[in-house]
């Protein structure tokens, strides 16, 4: 194999159906099935133990599923070799060879290719330019930054031109500053190259900021799929409002129709609330509502004291006696009565 290999089709897919494993006895991934094509980046979101790592061990070949299939172009590769998938993976330790330069780290994988030694020199100081790593081609990769190492493990996983780029948690070890500009220049390599990539993490702020698509994993099912932006504005379940931070969940019963919404008149502990729902409902059903924080000119009207404020960047994060929270642009006194107007959303 050299480096001189035709570009990638544009065609190229992965698709993942019905994938389920048990760990002990106990599920840990339940029927997954997902696609993912040539320029995408697909995050898979969620907390620990909700079978993120395990799905991408599972893609990377590292570990089999117990049932359903993982296909490359309409290939079967459960019995393909994790060295013969050609998919490259970035962890969050880096997993950098400590004895070896940066050079050496970013050629290892192609040398174990036999590429020819000047097509390595070529192709590793292409991907340290891409980086932006090229003037440190033969420093120590101990005497690095955190995020310098972080930047010779994405070059050496770019190297022998992968199919698929997977990241395990890249940026967590990663101060915030430094987590968004990497994140920033991750997306512009990703976008630039084409290669199709899955990323998991528990951060919300990574997921929106890197994906095309966010998946949100609970208990080794997906629970929500969409973009940022649909996910975000429609997050569809109680646990996934809960999870993004989105707001307050409170309950509800339906009391009647409300004409003015085409919605429900819904009673909660806060008083009788109305709502926009295309969820089918009847008198007296229980449902989930999500209290959105931010203060709108139309909205439902939530009253109460005081009892916390905190200072969020440009604004104050201001808690009510009744466990709901607004933001407000200038702080209220602890103890003072406040009148809020807010949306809010019926979630299931």
């Amino acid at each position: 194999m050299t480096g001189n290999q035709p570009t990638q089709p544009v065609d190229n897919k992965l698709e993942l159906i019905d994938i389920q494993k048990n760990y002990e006895n106990q599920p840990l991934l339940r029927g997954i099935s997902f696609s993912l094509g040539t320029g995408e980046t697909i995050c898979l979101l969620g907390a620990s133990g909700s079978g993120k790592t395990t799905l991408l061990r599972i893609i990377a070949g590292l570990d089999t599923p117990d049932f359903g299939m993982v296909t490359w172009n309409g290939i079967n590769l459960v019995s393909t070799p994790s060295h013969l998938r050609n998919f490259g993976f970035v962890f969050q330790d880096y997993a950098l060879f400590p004895h070896l330069d940066v050079y050496e780290n970013v050629a290892f994988g192609l040398k174990m290719k036999t590429w020819l030694q000047d097509e390595v020199e070529i192709r590793v100081t292409e991907v340290l330019s891409l980086v932006d790593m090229k003037g440190f081609i033969h420093r120590k990769v101990t005497d690095l930054s955190g995020g310098e190492q972080q930047r010779v493990a994405l070059a050496r996983a770019l190297a022998p031109r992968p199919k698929l780029l997977m990241f395990d948690e890249p940026l967590g070890a990663l101060d915030r500053a430094l987590r968004e500009d990497l994140l920033d220049q991750l997306r512009g390599i990703l976008k630039r190259t084409e290669i199709p990539a899955l990323y998991v993490t528990h951060d919300q702020e990574e997921a929106f900021t890197i994906a095309d698509r966010v998946l949100m994993l609970e208990g080794g099912r997906i629970m929500r799929e969409g973009t940022p932006s649909d996910v975000w504005a429609h997050p569809g379940s109680a646990w996934a409002a809960e999870f993004l931070g989105l707001g307050k969940v409170i309950d509800g019963n339906c009391k009647s129709r409300a004409v003015k919404s085409n919605g429900w008149k819904v009673i909660t502990a806060f008083g009788i609330v109305d709502i926009r729902c295309h969820h089918k409902h009847k008198t007296g059903d229980k449902i989930h509502l999500l209290v959105r924080p931010k203060q709108t000119r139309e909205g439902n009207i939530f009253r109460g004291s005081v009892a916390d404020v905190v200072f969020q960047q440009d604004q104050f994060k201001v808690i009510l006696d009744q466990g709901l929270y607004f933001y407000f642009q200038s702080a209220p006194k602890i103890g003072q009565m406040v009148e809020v107007k807010a949306k809010v959303d019926c979630l299931e």
